[in-house]
């Protein structure tokens, strides 16, 4: 007597098989540094100071600004910084620091305001310069105006800062 095996058991049989062959065959790779930097090639950057050159000016911006830029890459790549003729070379100015009102009130007065800042950046990648470019980036951060700008700049500044630089990090070494 012959036994009849149901069908469904070997479309079942038949997808697996399949599938133990899909994920042995594939390889996936992840990087999670950010980067996408080939360090055979690829060893040191150089990060220019950038000055301000905006006309409304608060002091402390700069260098916070500075600071970030500089850990941004070296708490994300294997690049040395180096002070000249670095693979990758970043400089620039701080070209425009606004504040605007971005909201008003019924009565006429201003509800909310608007912080921004704009940085040029000149990248040289003396490895491949297919990848130089000189390029604006900007970033903005509101808040209420029954706020005094002093109590609220530190904060804002450092956040804006910090999404400037993760847009020049990106813009340059992810290749996102």
């Amino acid at each position: 007597m012959k036994i009849k095996t149901p069908y469904y058991i070997f479309c079942l049989a038949a997808c697996i098989i399949v599938t133990l062959a899909t994920i042995v065959s594939c390889k996936v790779s992840y990087d999670f540094n950010g980067s996408s930097i080939d360090y055979t090639k690829t060893k040191t950057i150089q990060i220019a100071d950038f000055p301000i050159r905006s006309s409304y000016v608060w002091g402390q911006m700069g260098p916070i600004f500075n600071n970030e830029l500089k850990d941004k890459f070296a708490n994300h790549t294997r690049l040395i910084q180096v002070r000249r003729n670095g693979d990758l070379k970043i400089e620039g100015e701080i070209t425009q620091y606004q504040l605007r009102n971005k909201a008003v009130t019924s009565e006429g007065s201003s509800a909310m305001a608007e912080l921004s800042m704009t940085v040029n950046v000149r990248f040289t990648n003396n490895v491949n310069h297919s990848e130089d470019f000189e390029k604006q980036f900007i970033a903005s951060r509101s808040y209420e105006s029954s706020q005094s700008l002093g109590s609220v700049q530190p904060e804002l500044v450092t956040e804006m800062c910090k999404d400037i630089c993760d847009q020049i990090f990106n813009a340059t070494v992810a290749n996102w």
